[in-house]
């Protein structure tokens, strides 16, 4: 269940294995690529790349897509089993981890993810987003809230050429947004940006990207940090270059601030109006206190970067805590911590959302493992017949999508990009997506 890249390579490494298998990959959305298409953002074809690759996959002859069905209403665990072996789950995180300061729920906060689905075009949102801001903070400094910052900073111009629909085109077009500030508690060396991800803010001829001096510094835990990752090294390296260069005239200014933990959304009338932040200080090993020095922004909006949560599926254990469904090498365990006959889990909703897209495939290793040993003691299904889920998905009405549909509304994508010079053109509403596919 999830045809993203997690559930893409699980089938990849079983289709490859020695069992003699067919296996049909569903999928809550009409298209296929998971969080590639909804959560990687528009100006990063490079990861999008990584499309071509999952492509192939989907190409095979023992591999299904069956898309545009949701688990836990057009089927369910025990539907599932009248016709498979095992099912794995790969669905993936899109909601936001919560945060729990005063102001939260204050209109201008927004979670990060619900402002990703939107420019990424996600069917379930709303074509509006509310961009009035001129002042802007972003709370946290993972991937995430970089891609927030970027998006929020650039002009909707230089983000013609992605994939982007017209909708968010034309919202960000109208964005009146001057100053974003990037927050996160910690110092540079705890920052969790890569280093590509953190030098391509720069790359913006209209965005200038600004580092406080103040803001560089170092403990024994930073400086041990330093020396074992140099990934982190590329990245603090990079932070100290913008922190003592001179300041340019680009139009919009994005802030990069270290040391800086927010405390409370201040609001007026219901309404976000600025964020207290207080100032923190290493401790020595790489973690931080408060100091009782705080500091107000002026700021009308506030993006929540500080986590993505796994939702619970139906008939489905589930860790509230940590937002992962309860497993062992993959195998799902129930309240007992006894094993779930013939059910397992891979990606996000096995470990957490944590690691880029690349490190899905070790999980998958994992799991497919993990199900391969368990192979001699699966439960045989009711129903033998490959093409019978066809006819229990029609009899229910589900208007199920497949990989010949993606093609077709690839394609339609693609022809609506032709004439602006574009690659391609989101479809963004589910029923047009459905059209097209089953056209």
């Amino acid at each position: 269940m999830g045809a993203g890249p997690a559930g893409i390579y699980a089938a990849d490494i079983l289709d490859k294995s020695d069992a003699d298998v067919t296996i049909d990959l569903f999928e809550r959305m009409p298209a296929p690529f998971g969080l590639i298409r909804y959560g990687v953002a528009p100006d990063h074809p490079r990861i999008k790349g990584i499309v071509t690759a999952l492509h192939k996959v989907l190409d095979k002859p023992n591999i299904r897509l069956l898309g545009n069905v949701d688990y836990g209403t057009d089927l369910k665990l025990d539907d599932l089993r009248q016709f498979y072996d095992a099912v794995i789950f790969s669905t993936g995180a899109m909601a936001d981890r919560a945060l729990d300061i005063p102001g939260v729920d204050l209109d201008g906060s927004y979670g990060a993810a619900d402002f990703v689905s939107w420019y990424d075009g996600h069917p379930d949102v709303p074509r509006t987003w509310p961009l009035n801001a001129t002042s802007v903070a972003v709370l946290g400094v993972g991937n995430v809230a970089l891609d927030v910052a970027r998006v929020l900073a650039k002009t909707a111009d230089e983000l013609l050429s992605t994939d982007i629909p017209e909708n968010v085109y034309q919202g960000l077009k109208a964005s009146p947004v001057t100053d974003v500030h990037v927050f996160g508690r910690r110092g540079p060396a705890q920052a969790k940006f890569t280093p590509l991800e953190l030098r391509e803010l720069d790359h913006s001829p209209n965005v200038e990207v600004i580092v406080n001096p103040e803001d560089i510094e170092f403990d024994e835990g930073s400086i041990a940090a330093l020396r074992a990752s140099k990934q982190i090294d590329m990245v603090v390296k990079t932070l100290q270059e913008w922190a003592i260069r001179d300041q340019g005239d680009r139009p919009k200014r994005l802030h990069l601030h270290f040391l800086h933990s927010p405390c409370e959304i201040v609001g007026e009338d219901g309404k976000v109006t600025g964020l207290r932040t207080e100032r923190t200080e290493l401790t020595g090993d790489g973690n931080v206190r408060g100091t009782g020095e705080f500091h107000d922004w002026d700021v009308q909006a506030v993006y929540r970067a500080v986590g993505y949560l796994s939702s619970h599926l139906p008939e489905i254990p589930f860790d509230h805590t940590t937002g992962t469904v309860p497993n062992q090498a993959g195998r799902v365990l129930d309240i007992d911590e006894d094993q779930v006959p013939g059910v397992y889990v891979t990606g996000w909703i096995k470990r957490g959302p944590v690691g880029l897209i690349g490190h899905t495939k070790g999980d998958a290793a994992e799991t497919i493992a993990s199900l391969l040993a368990d192979a001699d003691n699966l439960a045989t299904p009711a129903v033998d017949d490959p093409d019978a889920i066809l006819g229990f998905l029609a009899e229910r009405g589900v208007p199920f999508t497949t990989w010949d549909g993606w093609g077709k509304l690839d394609a339609h994508e693609k022809s609506l990009g032709v004439p602006h010079g574009r690659e391609r053109v989101k479809v963004v509403e589910r029923d047009e997506m459905t059209r097209i596919s089953r056209s």
